[in-house]
């Protein structure tokens, strides 16, 4: 094992239980341009409310944008919308150029978007879908809009989850051509998120860009959508009638309160490439499933999959 981060938090005054409310409270981000992929539905959207709130235009790139922009008309003007599919490079290519057409700065992106545990399916040039949609699409679209960010010294947010404790990055195998197992593939795709934001921060050094990556918490949200009530059911995740079970899952608005902090606090101005939960700096992993695993904060580890991810993508930093 390499060098890894150093992971420990940092007292941040605030927990499990905080809400978006309460991380947002007395921010203001007036002048602030920010993109939230993801920032129509579930917790994207609970980010793009309070975002607008405190006076950012936020940029939502969206697959269904009939629909994306249903969510967000009650938020006016602060918020455009752009056609894009993260399964799809060439129409995040197309929506990149559009966004740094119209803001030569961006200072914020928050990657919110995502999809989990869905049945095996095949994008791109033959792309296992939940690496492409959660990693490659990401890592491609902000290299695309890279000097954007570094005009803003914007923060750069990677959505992760515990669920990275299921698996490390299948080098030998990343898009699963044999033995695909959906929560593997949703192990692998939320440990490059994390990946993904060390190295960013890493090559960004000097910059005034810095990348980190956080696990929400447990939500009911249309993440869930390609899994069987039953399924939930097993997992003590709901009811028989569908209400939470869980003691420990978590509101959408404090859902949403980790990344609305990691995206605003001051507490992070001089840190990057960390790993964060319950609005403050995750320790290692532990038993109950809290922390980050040591292979997502292994740096070289890093390095690699920002090579591969290159070889892949065709993008790299500019």
């Amino acid at each position: 094992m390499t060098e890894t981060t150093t992971q420990h938090p940092i007292a941040s005054g605030f927990g499990h239980e905080s809400s978006s409310q309460d991380v947002m409270a007395g921010v203001d981000l007036s002048g602030i341009v920010a993109v939230v992929t993801g920032g129509y539905s579930g917790l994207g959207l609970e980010t793009t409310n309070h975002l607008v709130h405190a006076g950012a235009h936020v940029i939502v790139p969206a697959r269904r944008v009939d629909a994306a922009g249903r969510a967000v008309d009650h938020l006016g003007d602060s918020v455009t919308m752009f056609h894009a599919d993260l399964a799809d490079l060439d129409s995040m290519t197309v929506c990149a150029q559009r966004i740094r057409d119209a803001w030569s700065q961006i200072d914020l992106f928050i990657g919110a978007a995502g999809i989990m545990a869905t049945p095996l399916r095949r994008v791109g040039p033959g792309w296992e879908s939940q690496f492409a949609v959660n990693h490659l699409g990401h890592f491609a679209f902000v290299a695309e809009v890279w000097p954007a960010l570094v005009r803003g010294n914007a923060r750069v947010i990677a959505y992760s989850s515990a669920g990275h404790h299921i698996s490390d990055i299948h080098w030998n195998d990343p898009h699963f051509t044999t033995g695909y197992d959906k929560w593997e593939a949703y192990g692998q795709a939320k440990t490059a998120n994390i990946l993904f934001a060390l190295h960013l921060d890493s090559l960004a050094a000097g910059t005034g860009v810095h990348a980190f990556s956080l696990h929400p918490g447990s939500i009911l949200t249309p993440l869930q959508r390609h899994l069987a009530s039953a399924e939930m059911v097993d997992r003590g995740w709901i009811d028989e009638r569908g209400n939470v079970a869980d003691p420990t899952f978590k509101t959408v608005s404090q859902g949403a309160a980790t990344g609305l902090w990691a995206a605003t606090s001051p507490q992070l101005s001089a840190l990057g490439g960390l790993y964060l939960e319950d609005c403050d700096v995750a320790g290692p992993a532990s038993a109950d499933g809290s922390g980050v695993k040591c292979y997502a904060v292994d740096r070289d580890k890093a390095a690699e999959l920002w090579t591969l991810s290159v070889a892949l993508t065709g993008r790299d930093l500019n």
